[in-house]
């Protein structure tokens, strides 16, 4: 999907600042609308301009300031490309020990936090089993991921993050 459409989907439902970043479908807007109006407003025109629905994950500048600086990896030896971030929709409501057993996917590391799983890939995430699509399903969560390094790229104080499931490609945007 072209960002100048979904740009333009944003700024057509009143969203200020609106702008995307580079091909992620990651957004960046002003709104005083809290995530339950943003989220219902823009699902509901996503699927009448677009044919297609998608969900949304909505995450703050500062959530996103925060969730950049917390990372519980990110003082390994490994190169910060290979560090992640899911972001939920909400906090799974299954027991994430029971769901999925971290020593199951080694090397590769998992954490969750609130609404977020952090992620290390030290083998880079291409081969690895565990997936975004796992990570929902075993949750029963909405979930997208993004490389930690955008975390901070994307958001500006004062502004939203939304992103949407993986397969679609909307990706956080700041509030």
């Amino acid at each position: 999907m072209p960002m100048a459409d979904l740009r333009e989907l944003f700024e057509s439902l009143g969203f200020e600042s609106v702008v995307t970043y580079i091909q992620s479908g990651n957004v960046v807007f002003d709104t005083d609308l809290d995530e339950e109006s943003i989220v219902g407003q823009v699902t509901e025109a996503f699927g009448v301009r677009f044919g297609f629905g998608t969900s949304l994950i909505l995450r703050t500048a500062q959530e996103m300031q925060e969730i950049a600086t917390v990372h519980p990896f990110s003082t390994s030896d490994i190169d910060p490309r290979f560090l992640l971030v899911a972001f939920l929709d909400q906090a799974p409501s299954v027991d994430f020990a029971e769901a999925i057993d971290p020593a199951a996917y080694e090397p590769d590391q998992l954490l969750l936090r609130g609404r977020e799983v952090y992620l290390r890939y030290p083998n880079g995430s291409g081969r690895s089993k565990l997936t975004n699509s796992l990570i929902e399903k075993r949750l029963g969560v909405r979930s997208t991921a993004r490389k930690l390094e955008l975390c901070p790229a994307t958001c500006r104080s004062g502004s939203p993050l939304i992103a949407s499931r993986s397969g679609l490609g909307l990706g956080p945007a700041c509030r």
